[in-house]
């Protein structure tokens, strides 16, 4: 253990997918549209505060999916509130942003919204930019963290 910055955690979060409380994840995210269902035991008999507002929605699809976000141009400077467009249309905007030391790109994060729903199929069928200082720039969607996906790293 030894001292590190604010900065290289920031970093590091970025790339592994870790959401922030209060920019990524507020009161107004279920579990499931912040990508953290797992984490909710609905399959026990367990009860928490909110149980029956999660069971009335579940097994339906979100109308919104956290998702990250990279752009190729080291020059772009990715910090939250960056707007997703989804095929020219705008489809919501990132909760915050960073650069990735471990990947070498910029990594946004954000909620990508769909009146229908968002599927994994709705997620990755679509062509993604983001607004960056009024310029659009090209973005690539990602569902699973940039760094260590499996999870092995962690649990080594």
């Amino acid at each position: 253990i030894r001292p590190v910055g604010y900065r290289a955690l920031e970093s590091l979060r970025l790339e592994k997918g870790y959401r922030a409380w209060g920019s990524d994840i507020t009161p107004n995210d279920t579990p499931q549209e912040a990508g953290l269902g797992w984490a909710v035991k609905l399959r026990k008999n367990t009860d928490f505060l909110g149980r029956r507002a999660l069971e009335s929605i579940s097994g339906g699809t979100p109308k919104k999916r956290f998702a990250g976000f990279t752009v190729e141009d080291c020059e772009i400077v990715l910090l939250g509130r960056e707007t997703i467009l989804r095929n020219n249309e705008p489809v919501g905007y990132l909760t915050s942003g960073g650069y990735g030391y471990t990947v070498g790109k910029n990594i946004g994060y954000g909620y990508v919204r769909n009146t229908d729903g968002v599927s994994d199929d709705f997620l990755t069928s679509g062509d993604y930019e983001l607004v960056v200082a009024m310029e659009r720039t090209p973005a690539k969607i990602h569902i699973e963290p940039l760094y260590d996906p499996a999870g092995a790293r962690i649990r080594a």
